[in-house]
């Protein structure tokens, strides 16, 4: 699963109820990612090595890597779901 097809599923899962909520939670990944391409480090360590994370909100880990002057977003995860998956 792409971090983008995560964001998506988080937006239209968010607006089937509140569709002005389900907007700002799409412009606060927005924002996050954008401070990210400016202060690629502004996450802790990962839970997975290699990877950082930074909290957008309060329910979700925005999980991703830095290679060279690269930001790669892996995956947008709710904090209630097992982080990193469990391995099958």
């Amino acid at each position: 699963m792409s971090a983008e097809k995560d964001r998506a599923d988080i937006v239209d899962f968010i607006a089937q109820d509140n569709p002005l909520a389900a907007i700002r939670m799409d412009e606060i990944f927005s924002a996050a990612v954008g401070r990210l391409a400016e202060h690629p480090l502004l996450g802790r360590s990962g839970q997975i090595p290699g990877t950082r994370e930074l909290i957008p909100h309060e329910s979700y880990r925005l999980v991703y890597e830095v290679q060279a002057d690269t930001v790669w977003i892996l995956a947008l995860v709710h904090t209630a779901r097992l982080w990193p998956p469990a391995r099958s």
